[in-house]
């Protein structure tokens, strides 16, 4: 992205934020400028501090020490809604909408507009589906958020934030649900906000994003600011090493050789109902297969559709079980399969539970004698996974929500793993992990397949695919468009079959 033209306006000013729980300091006096007109990327690993300062400026927390102060004037954000009513939005990486209601309703709620008796539910349908269109989705205003995508209620929540008055528009993570192809649409509107003077601060582990749209980076360190300065002259690889604080080696592990080898799962013609229509594919052992495609594909429901999750038809044949989907995920499980959900904060972790109950929630028939946990060995089963995970929690009792969102994910795998399956099914192993943790689960990914693990990637990181994977599966509108392999795989391959480009040039 090329600088501004003209001076960018001071607008936001941070002066030496600081914040504590308890003993424990999580930001240290941390001072930073973010000008009107400008992207300012802020970068760091999870647990840096980057949530807490995104949540002081949104007005979500308070600081423990330092202020704020707009276009020279010191301001005090008592909430959420004092931020926004100065214009300052704040776009969550957790999806924070009331799932009951429609679309529409979500991006209105608390500013709904009103007729002459009623609200005007025509005008807010058709208001939101313009801003929707504006995102690059055709989404019915209509429809419940319950019944949507992650990514798809991400979206929604785009939409929400800039429905109201925006000065200022913080986006924490808005590509982790999103495959390359809608974030190329959320491109074009932050650089339509920018030409339009609003202020964007970018937070993303997504690095080669930062580099493209970024005219400024700051990169936060165990809580401290350890740079600032224009992007400019920054490589990717340059910002990994300031945020971790030491250089990275290879990202992605050498493959496994797993061409000849025996077929461990057989899926046949599996159909969900309006999701996935006939969709066949296989796994050999010690492979990662991948699965690629855009929004709506129907990576996820396929393989929920295969676990029980969804209804759905099909034949699946594996070591012991040869005839239709599985009817429950503990059916799945006693066949040595295993599924790591995308929605690790909804469906995979009990955020308010300690960690040693969350690991072994699963297997609790393997902690439990004569009706009693037996808290020895599940704080045993806690230490090894801590060990071989690498999960990084100042304490092991605390809640899981209290981890960073890297560690959160190497629990959830952990909690999975626990029961040593032999076909892992991982949907979107990365998503708002830094750079650090990847490696680390990347390494993970990589050492199970050495073993003899078989193991099914679903991601929107086409590089991740590629840097992983021995074979790719690509679906567009819930079929299966092709396989990719060997020297195939590549980013221009994955487009052209997700796409549908090859059938448009036929």
């Amino acid at each position: 992205m090329e600088a501004p033209t003209r001076q960018a306006e001071p607008s936001l000013n941070a002066a030496s934020l600081s914040k504590a729980y308890g003993g424990n300091t999580v930001l240290h006096n941390v001072s930073l400028t973010f000008r009107r007109g400008e992207v300012h990327a802020l970068i760091g690993e999870n647990g840096a501090g980057k949530s807490t300062f995104m949540k002081i400026l949104g007005g979500y927390i308070q600081p423990s020490g330092g202020g704020l102060s707009m276009d020279g004037q010191p301001i005090y954000f008592s909430g959420p809604r004092a931020a926004e009513a100065l214009g300052v939005v704040l776009v969550h990486q957790e999806i924070l909408l009331a799932p009951h209601l429609t679309i529409a309703e979500n991006i209105f709620l608390g500013r709904e507009l009103h007729g002459r008796l009623l609200t005007d539910d025509a005008a807010m349908r058709a208001q939101s589906s313009a801003l929707l269109a504006s995102l690059g989705s055709q989404l019915d205003p209509r429809k419940t958020v319950e019944t949507l995508s992650i990514a798809e209620r991400q979206i929604v929540q785009i939409a929400r934030a800039l429905s109201g008055h925006h000065r200022f528009v913080i986006f924490d993570e808005p590509t982790a649900a999103l495959t390359p192809f809608e974030s190329e649409t959320l491109f074009a509107v932050i650089t339509k906000l920018r030409q339009q003077n609003v202020g964007i601060i970018y937070i993303s582990h997504r690095l080669d994003e930062v580099k493209r749209l970024a005219d400024v980076v700051s990169v936060l360190r165990d809580g401290q600011l350890v740079h600032s300065g224009p992007a400019k002259g920054l490589s990717p690889t340059d910002m990994a090493h300031l945020m971790v604080g030491r250089p990275l080696g290879d990202l992605y592990p050498a493959k496994a050789n797993s061409e000849n080898a025996e077929r461990v799962l057989d899926v046949q013609d599996l159909t969900v109902a309006g999701r996935v229509h006939n969709a066949s594919f296989d796994l050999r052992h010690g492979e990662v297969l991948g699965f690629a495609g855009l929004i709506g594909a129907g990576r996820t429901e396929l393989f929920e559709g295969l676990f029980g999750l969804r209804k759905a038809s099909g034949r699946v044949d594996c070591a012991g079980h040869k005839g239709g989907v599985f009817s429950t995920v503990n059916e799945a499980a006693a066949q040595g399969l295993a599924y790591v959900t995308e929605d690790r904060k909804g469906k995979g972790l009990l955020l308010e539970k300690p960690l040693a109950q969350n690991l072994t929630l699963a297997r609790l028939q393997q902690f439990t004698r004569f009706g009693v946990i037996d808290t020895t060995q599940e704080n045993a089963a806690l230490d090894s996974a801590v060990a071989r995970f690498d999960i990084r929690t100042p304490r092991k009792d605390i809640d899981a929500g209290r981890l960073s969102g890297g560690n959160q994910q190497k629990l959830l795998l952990a909690k999975t793993l626990l029961s040593d399956p032999n076909i892992i099914v991982i949907d979107e192993p990365t998503r708002g992990v830094d750079i650090g943790a990847k490696q680390q689960i990347y390494k993970l990914i990589a050492q199970m397949a050495h073993e003899g693990k078989s193991i099914i990637v679903i991601s929107s990181e086409m590089q991740e695919l590629i840097g992983l994977a021995h074979r790719i599966v690509v679906m567009r509108q819930g079929m299966v468009a092709g396989v990719l392999t060997g020297a195939s795989i590549n980013e221009r391959a994955i487009v052209t079959l997700a796409t549908g480009a090859h059938k448009a040039a036929a």
